[in-house]
């Protein structure tokens, strides 16, 4: 083709257009295809004189113009986040600009229950205590802490974090549940499982949403903490066997500089300066000198350490079997026998006396019908009546508990798998006592 013929195919004729007469504008293509008569409006929009280059409609609030009565009159000052309101939009929005499938933000009218954080667990416990026990120097910790972060005190830093850590199975969780429920709070929870990722920043990213989400509702006049279960087992170091990654040195970070600055916690991309309320945080581990050792410095983090005592075991004991009739007596008697045993001993020890039912119920449908009874079944699942629970028993299913934490101490069967191809000292012990079967 020569440089200077014109194509032929699709040719479009160009016809100036005008913005409300000001400048020549852009020009509008006529053609077969876009049509060749258009219909004329004339503009009816009033406003300034636009300079040449750019076009910008601006939308003016009058308010002379609103009353009382016009019930969308608030709309120009609605600064609520919760996108609640948009309620209020039902059938003023066209269906061209809605999802097919009537969900996510497309959809006009959404429910409260779109918005309740994954965080946020709500804890149905006796708030009076009533059969359950709170140990009085944890309460007192969790409780003072708690308030301080509410307080304005003068001149005094007061540490964001509360660390709670000590021996596993010690009720640390269970007796923080008990101590919001006491004071009415709902707190946004996290676990050790979410301080990992594929995708680096994402865990860091997720606390600061969290920590935003509590700010919230402290916002709308109800308290609330960022609760952290197990943060050692998530941003710790335990040894040569784990990795320290990237988002564990992010986790860290994060939580030092949501301590140092508790007012102004900002999502990533996010500079605008606004203050957020202070919010308590409160974590969880059983060993805290696997954490980066500036995370726990004094300033950041007020650490508590866990140990019950023997009458809080006796009271939370007390509590476990509160519904099945054992005597004060026999509960300290559980306790002193089984001395140096975590809270969550005696909660095993408790489920273990259903043993002896379900093998009743067992017995009596077959094996091979326990699918067939539990899983859609007709009759719906089995109902039992609770077992009687004497000392005796309690006693006896304690010890085979002892046994078998026993085993797991004295037969370390992978350090002889790497030596030899053989069971450890398993077979020579059940030799030994007759309980060995050829």
């Amino acid at each position: 083709m020569a440089a200077g013929s014109v194509p032929t195919v699709g040719a479009v004729n160009r016809a100036p257009l005008k913005l409300n007469d000001f400048g020549t504008g852009a020009l509008v293509p006529s053609s077969a295809f876009w049509g060749n008569s258009l219909k004329k409006v004339s503009p009816k929009i009033t406003n300034q004189k636009i300079s040449s280059g750019s076009f910008k409609a601006v939308a003016e609030y009058d308010e002379q113009k609103q009353t009382s009565k016009d019930k969308w009159g608030g709309l120009a000052f609605d600064t609520s986040d919760d996108q609640q309101d948009i309620t209020r939009g039902k059938g003023m929005v066209d269906t061209v600009f809605q999802a097919a499938m009537g969900s996510g933000t497309h959809y006009a009218v959404m429910s409260s229950y779109d918005y309740i954080s994954a965080g946020l667990r709500q804890f149905k416990l006796d708030n009076n205590m009533d059969g359950f026990y709170i140990a009085p120097a944890f309460m007192d910790k969790l409780v003072v802490h708690i308030t301080k972060n509410f307080l304005n005190l003068p001149n005094i830093k007061v540490p964001l974090i509360l660390g709670i850590w000590g021996g596993k199975g010690q009720g640390k969780s269970f007796q923080c549940e008990l101590v919001f429920a006491k004071m009415g709070i709902n707190p946004i929870v996290m676990s050790a499982g979410e301080l990992e990722s594929g995708n680096a920043g994402e865990p860091a990213k997720l606390i600061r949403q969290r920590y935003r989400e509590a700010a919230d509702i402290i916002n709308k006049g109800k308290m609330c903490c960022l609760f952290i279960n197990d943060l050692d087992a998530g941003a710790g170091r335990m040894g040569a066997t784990t990795q320290y990654t990237v988002n564990n040195q992010m986790v860290n970070a994060t939580l030092m500089n949501i301590a140092d600055n508790p007012t102004s916690v900002q999502l990533p991309g996010m500079y605008n300066k606004v203050e957020n309320p202070r919010v308590p945080v409160i974590v969880t581990g059983n060993d805290f000198s696997t954490l980066y050792a500036p995370l726990i410095r004094d300033g950041r983090m007020e650490k508590f350490y866990w140990a019950p005592t023997r009458e809080d075991c006796i009271g939370v004991c007390t509590g476990i079997f509160r519904t099945n009739g054992v005597p004060k007596e026999g509960i300290v008697k559980l306790v002193d026998t089984f001395p140096g045993q975590s809270i969550d001993f005696f909660g095993a020890l408790r489920a273990r006396i259903y043993d002896d039912e379900v093998r009743k119920w067992i017995s009596g449908v077959g094996v091979e019908n326990v699918g067939k009874r539990l899983v859609n079944s007709k009759e719906g699942p089995p109902t039992f009546d609770q077992p009687e629970i004497t000392l005796e028993k309690l006693l006896e299913y304690g010890n085979m508990l002892v046994k078998e934490q026993e085993n797991v101490k004295r037969v370390q069967l992978a350090e002889k798998y790497l030596n030899e191809a053989a069971l450890g000292d398993a077979n020579e012990d059940a030799i030994k006592n007759g309980n060995f079967y050829d």
